[in-house]
């Protein structure tokens, strides 16, 4: 019997160590080629593809269009999967690949139809670069077609992937609206329903648009919410229904830097562009790092040599530097959406001031199970995405609906010799709206939005759009790329964005305000930038992982004072725990953490209390909107306290303090002494790949980065989070680009056996000044024309 045990074990054995084995080689199979000789059809001439030891790739081609089809060809080798993410969310196509669990999102993104909009619009996404855009997706295609096993990820989800196609690339631009801008603008929404029942002035005090921490290019600080007294706003006599429990931990960590000198500030007289774009971080990174070189008779020199980042299922260097200008973005939070109120019209013939609709049949493909069908129906205003009560629909205005929402003018930027010419590509060039800032070799730097601007009426208010306005007031608005305004040197020598309001006066009425966020990280990278009349790339770096709590500071001082002058336990148990106060968002600290927390859990009973009686009104219907300016309100009120305005349901202001401080402390002592939880514990990395919970046991540790713990948060310039933050730092001289710096986290490749998976993540943890320009090449890989 024994015997009869060993032999079973030893066979199951042998079995295991088959599985494997084969396991190993099907996954080895989607490995990306290297090295040698391969054919690639439609190529003009021979291109050479070089990796260096962290997988950055430099291609050298005879031309463009060469240029463009290897690099699709390397981006399907590298990273296909992630290509196919990307369109597919953006169409509303997940669930062909998942199943039933993605169908919820895929409607949310259907609703907006954008392969549709993107089929009709392709003569004018492409341009005079349809073939650029063919030659990349010809490019991708083969490259996927040339691995020896289809990538690892579809083994996984026993699916096949489905062959690029060239308005696949536009949509991957649509998959970035809605990571930047949401498409549901639902903060808008919250704050509609809400202000019928609010006092006005209370509502006033709620949409106070800026703080002491604004920071703009143009005018100046708003400054915190001047109080109402108690003759204009009591809170007292409103009505007030029982709050949800607050929570201390932030939502999420918003931000993305940029920021520049001219050649007035640094040594030799050349400009200095930063860039750290903050997204959502996984692994691999959504970023790839590239280097194209190839002759062009409109660049200076009649050669382009270019290099950046590239995002997977573009052809194109996203952001980066060509030796003459460098570029890079941030997320402008101007207001690109707006909501109308209309009546359907009840037969096909329109009576006056109602809303004609039109209804399409999308079918949604479901791996796994049968398909699903949406109803869309859209007016002449845009998409319907809500129905009241009394039969009126809600339908929605977003710049990316729109004719000129995407196209390829990125692709331009390679072949611009100084500011103006970028300027002048910047004009007609289609993103989601991003801050844009360039660097030129000549020493001038500059600051536009790039990307579509609605041209609306000034009728065109909040309230008026939704309720009020008539087509002859408010009509459907076009959107222009070429109508944001500039600030530039010598004016500014100094230009720095966060997310932040830039504007002030006309040209922020005309952009609107989209959510900006609090000014307090803008401010720190402005003062930064003052503190030195000469600076260097490293400054500049040392600027991007600056991670002191400067913000933090006046709640710790109040929360040290009313734990002294009141008595409350609760207070006075974090005030100890908070004593030592480093003043920054590292590791160890363990007062950045506490004062954080508590700083949540009054802001959030702050604005429970004081959208209090529209949530009394609405009931199950109230949404409590984002209030991105809330400091600036929060501050004054918790400086001076007036009983007139204490959010119910407390019986004073030091009441309100024990009980955020109540609910910190006790969540903290969840996990251990309150000395001892520390930011890094908190603030603890979960970059992963995103199908590494789908494997049992082993996924997390074969597919994400090491649980690093992480300095940082989002009112300073060192935005990190667990999964959140950084997905690239640059700093680059264009013309200098080997005093240049760039890293990012995640690494190159999107295959877990790669040398290139996770290559270069430690660099950017630490903060290391990694330079911009490729390493010498480890790898070769030579592509031929392909013979008949």
């Amino acid at each position: 019997m024994t015997r009869w045990l060993r032999r079973g074990a030893f066979a199951l054995l042998v079995l295991a160590a088959a599985f494997a084995l084969l396991a190993t080689w099907l996954l080895r199979g989607s490995l990306p080629t290297l090295e040698g000789t391969l054919a690639l059809p439609g190529l003009s001439a021979p291109v050479s593809v070089s990796r260096d030891a962290n997988g950055t790739v430099t291609i050298d081609a005879a031309n463009q269009h060469d240029a463009l089809r290897a690099l699709g060809y390397v981006h399907a080798q590298e990273r296909y999967f992630e290509m196919d993410l990307l369109r597919r969310t953006a169409a509303g196509e997940l669930s062909a690949l998942f199943g039933e669990i993605a169908v919820d999102t895929d409607k949310r993104h259907r609703l907006h139809r954008m392969r549709a909009r993107v089929s009709r619009d392709m003569d004018a996404i492409t341009g005079s670069q349809r073939s650029q855009l063919q030659a990349y997706a010809d490019g991708v295609n083969a490259g996927l077609a040339t691995l020896r096993v289809r990538p690892w990820a579809y083994l996984l989800l026993r699916q096949q992937p489905a062959p690029w196609r060239v308005e696949d690339s536009p949509l991957v631009g649509h998959a970035m609206y809605f990571d930047l801008q949401g498409g549901d603008n639902a903060r808008e929404l919250a704050l509609w329903r809400m202000r019928p029942h609010l006092p006005p002035a209370l509502f006033d005090l709620l949409a106070h648009d800026g703080s002491r921490w604004d920071a703009p290019l143009q005018g100046a600080a708003r400054g915190d919410a001047l109080l109402p007294g108690p003759d204009v706003l009591d809170l007292r006599g409103l009505p007030a229904s029982a709050a949800s429990p607050a929570a201390p931990e932030s939502p999420g960590t918003p931000g993305s830097n940029n920021f520049a000198v001219s050649g007035a500030l640094t040594a030799d007289g050349r400009a200095i562009l930063a860039d750290d774009m903050h997204l959502g971080l996984r692994a691999p990174n959504i970023w790839f790092r590239a280097r194209l070189r190839y002759a062009d008779a409109a660049a200076p020199g009649g050669r382009v040599d270019v290099q950046g980042v590239t995002l997977p299922g573009l052809p194109a260097v996203v952001v980066g530097s060509n030796g003459h200008v460098a570029w890079g973005f941030t997320n402008s939070y101007g207001d690109y959406q707006d909501w109308k109120l209309q009546a359907p019209c009840a037969t096909r013939a329109p009576a006056t001031g109602c809303a004609r609709i039109t209804r399409y049949s999308e079918r949604i493909e479901v791996a796994g199970a049968a398909p699903v069908m949406l109803d869309v129906d859209e007016t002449a205003w845009g998409p319907v995405a809500h129905r009241e009560a009394d039969g009126r629909v809600l339908s929605l205005r977003w710049t990316a609906h729109l004719p000129g929402a995407v196209n390829l003018g990125l692709v331009e930027f390679p072949v611009a010799g100084d500011i103006d010419q970028a300027l002048a590509i910047a004009n007609r060039t289609a993103t989601p709206t991003q801050n844009l800032l360039l660097a030129d070799a000549q020493g001038q730097v500059a600051w536009r939005l790039l990307g579509p601007l609605p041209q609306r009426s000034e009728a065109c208010t909040l309230a008026a759009t939704v309720e009020t306005a008539t087509d002859e007031t408010c009509a459907p608005w076009p959107s222009s790329t070429a109508a944001s305004p500039t600030l530039r040197s010598p004016a500014l020598d100094r230009l720095w964005t966060a997310n932040s309001r830039v504007l002030d006066g006309e040209d922020l009425r005309r952009v609107g305000d989209g959510g900006y966020v609090l000014g307090a990280r803008a401010l720190q990278i402005r003062d930064g930038l003052q503190a030195k009349p000469r600076l260097g790339e490293r400054d500049l770096l040392a600027i991007q992982l600056d991670d002191r709590a400067l913000f933090l500071q006046p709640w710790h001082a109040l929360l040290l004072e009313r734990a002294n002058a009141a008595q409350s336990p609760a207070l006075r148990e974090l005030a100890t725990a908070a004593a030592r106060w480093e003043g920054r968002a590292s590791i160890d600290s363990v007062s950045f953490r506490i004062v954080r927390s508590w700083r949540l859990a009054v802001h959030k009973r702050i604005a429970e209390g004081l959208t209090a009686p529209a949530r009394d009104a609405l009931g199950v219907d109230f949404v409590l909107p984002d209030f991105p300016q809330l400091e600036g309100v929060a501050w004054t009120l918790v400086s001076q306290r007036p009983a007139h305005l204490l959010p119910p349901p407390d019986a004073s202001w030091d009441a309100l303090f024990e009980d955020a401080a109540v609910q910190v402390r006790d969540d903290l002592a969840e996990q251990g002494p309150l000395a001892e939880r520390t930011w890094g514990e908190r603030n603890t990395a979960a970059i992963c790949h995103p199908l590494a919970a789908a494997i049992p046991l082993v996924g997390k540790r074969w597919l994400c980065m090491p649980a690093d713990p992480l300095p940082g948060d989002g009112a300073m310039p060192r935005v990190q989070g667990p999964a959140f933050g950084a997905s690239q730092r640059m700093v680059v001289s264009p013309g200098h680009e080997a005093d240049g710096i760039l890293h990012m986290p995640g690494g190159q490749s999107g295959h877990p056996l790669s040398p290139f998976w996770g290559a270069g993540h430690a660099a950017w943890v630490r903060g290391e000044p990694s330079p911009f320009l490729p390493a010498p090449a480890r790898h070769t890989l030579r592509l031929q024309p392909a013979v008949d």
